[in-house]
């Protein structure tokens, strides 16, 4: 009889440490999914400001098409289904939207009118606004990725976590860093 109640006792003691590994899992499963989240809806309101900037500064600088359809092509990269579903997709396409929003900003700075309009300033201010947004949206992300991934990998955890469903997630990494270090300005 004792015997039935020590392994009566350790399965108990078993099946409260799963209950409580399997809801701290789902805990930051969601807090991530929530981030990425977030992310998206900074990606989303940033791609919608560009048509904006962009049409903006063609009023101005009418000849430089090649600078708008690049800039045209990696918003669209941005807001893709991969991009917005994926850390890696979504981390290459931002490389290409900063390089091709500071080509922009190149040109638009040889047209003073334009850099002294009241529209493009809103936008720029807007679209800096956003920059900040995304980048703190991102540092939220990756450190619940951090979080979730480590009490995946901890021990006893990395025992029951995959067969619970849990799997590592995918940090939000840029492939070249310095291309977004700071959101894109124009310097009067």
């Amino acid at each position: 009889m004792e015997v039935f109640l020590i392994l009566l006792g350790v399965a108990a003691l078993i099946g409260i440490y799963l209950w409580i590994t399997y809801n701290a899992l789902v805990a930051l499963k969601v807090r991530v999914d929530e981030a990425w989240s977030d992310i998206t809806v900074q990606l989303k309101r940033r791609a919608d400001l560009i048509p904006n900037l962009i049409e903006t500064v063609r009023a101005y600088a009418s000849h430089e098409r090649e600078v708008f359809d690049s800039v045209t092509r990696a918003r669209a990269a941005t807001v893709s289904p991969e991009a917005l579903s994926h850390p890696s997709q979504a981390a290459e396409a931002e490389g290409m939207l900063q390089g091709a929003l500071k080509s922009l900003f190149a040109v638009s700075e040889a047209y003073p009118q334009l850099v002294a309009s009241t529209n493009f300033l809103e936008l720029q201010r807007e679209l800096t606004d956003t920059e900040d947004k995304i980048m703190a949206s991102r540092r939220f992300y990756n450190g619940g990725v951090a979080e979730l991934n480590t009490k995946i990998q901890q021990f006893p955890n990395n025992v029951f976590a995959k067969n619970l469903g849990f799997t590592n997630r995918e940090f939000f990494d840029v492939e070249n860093p310095a291309a977004i270090q700071e959101p894109p300005q124009v310097k009067f």
